[in-house]
């Protein structure tokens, strides 16, 4: 695609009184920028996504007149989770095209400290369909495990199996000095922890974060002029197959599937090639019926894997070094950027106590909604 990522930072995560979500907007677009060892006036793109805590219509023009910037292009993408690795695919096509250098690509929120529990529960109800889901009680954990038992019958995967699941996300954060949880964990504590909805518990389930996180990706040319070691953006798909849960044409097979066979025949790899991969986690659920969609492991494989410490540091395919939206945090659209961050750390071999030995190719994965937009992205040390 000739289009290559030269900067990435991002905030701290967690529990931050005082953040907003222009301020965490402003402190990882700074960061990025730095990094990639341009100045602010050097971007002429710009892409946000979208904020709970302070929604707009126009997010990405808020951003650009809080920034003083004023970028040949700008726009703001909503795709829930998918958002980050979507703006990033865009970012790139931007590049790729001649249409623009430097495009930041920005996400934040203070959704930890900035939205009351009932503020929170109203903004994901909007997720329901209106006619057929939201009258009924519909609840984004509720539809997740919807896909869970279907799972479980399917293929006999345990809730133990699952559980294993958040215990390596919480060993992968422990070693991240950012992570908001840090603590170890085990499955029993996982399966003692609050039933949200059967069959999964709360330690099943993605955090409430703080924070926010940003990359530069620039075109070949610019690259050059570019202080950190670029990372490639090797091939980028997109897979989209419904919105509501009650429309889904499979509850085994998503949109991960089409957008990660488009993204590996782009890049000319396939999942074997795979050195680490940061892939969307809301859910241990989400987890699972991904990485077997997309095609790391057998139907059924996957929470065996976990048992096994496949996923763990060390192990077949180290996933979510940095702990995930299950242990990291989940700061809305800063949520999926943590994932590509992440990427980029590993692949200039940055990751400290968690780099994964020889990382040359990473694989990064988004989806939105109840497993509804889907962008997969190969990413490789250039």
């Amino acid at each position: 695609m000739h289009a290559f990522i030269t900067g990435a930072f991002d905030t701290e995560v967690g529990e931050l009184p005082g953040s907003s979500c222009m301020g965490l907007h402003a402190q990882a677009a700074i960061g990025a920028v730095a990094d990639a060892g341009l100045k602010l006036s050097d971007i002429d793109g710009v892409l946000c996504a979208y904020s709970f805590t302070e929604p707009h219509l126009m997010l990405a023009s808020v951003f650009c007149e809080y920034m003083g910037i004023h970028p040949g292009y700008s726009a703001a993408i909503q795709a829930g989770g998918a958002s980050a690795c979507i703006m990033i695919m865009q970012a790139a096509a931007l590049v790729a095209s001649g249409q623009c250098e430097h495009v930041l690509v920005v996400t934040g929120d203070n959704r930890l400290t900035g939205m009351s529990r009932d503020g929170a529960v109203a903004a994901l109800a909007e997720v329901g369909h209106p006619q057929f889901e939201r009258p009924f009680g519909i609840s984004v954990p509720a539809s997740y495990a919807l896909v869970a038992r279907h799972y479980m019958h399917e293929t006999g995967v345990t809730s133990e199996q699952l559980a294993a699941i958040a215990v390596e996300h919480r060993r992968h954060a422990g070693r991240h000095p950012k992570a908001h949880k840090r603590e170890p964990i085990t499955v029993d504590q996982v399966l003692a922890s609050k039933t949200i909805a059967t069959p999964l518990h709360m330690l099943d389930c993605c955090l409430i974060s703080d924070g926010g996180a940003a990359l530069v990706v620039s075109s070949r040319a610019a690259a050059r002029d570019c202080r950190g070691a670029p990372i490639e953006i090797l091939g980028a798909g997109q897979g989209h197959t419904h919105e509501h849960i009650v429309a889904a044409p499979s509850l085994a097979d998503f949109g991960c599937k089409a957008s990660s066979k488009a993204a590996f025949e782009r890049a000319g790899v396939g999942c074997a090639d795979i050195d680490v991969a940061e892939i969307y986690d809301s859910f241990t659920i989400t987890l699972a019926v991904e990485l077997e969609s997309i095609g790391f492991f057998e139907r059924g494989e996957a929470g065996a894997a976990a048992e096994r410490g496949d996923l763990g540091l060390g192990g077949r395919l180290p996933c979510n070094t940095h702990g995930g939206l299950l242990s990291y945090g989940h700061s809305g659209a800063a949520g999926g950027m943590f994932h590509a961050v992440e990427a980029v750390h590993q692949l200039r071999g940055r990751a400290g106590a968690r780099q994964v030995d020889g990382a040359r190719l990473a694989f990064v994965h988004g989806d939105g909604g109840i497993l509804s937009a889907h962008c997969s992205l190969v990413l490789g040390a250039h």
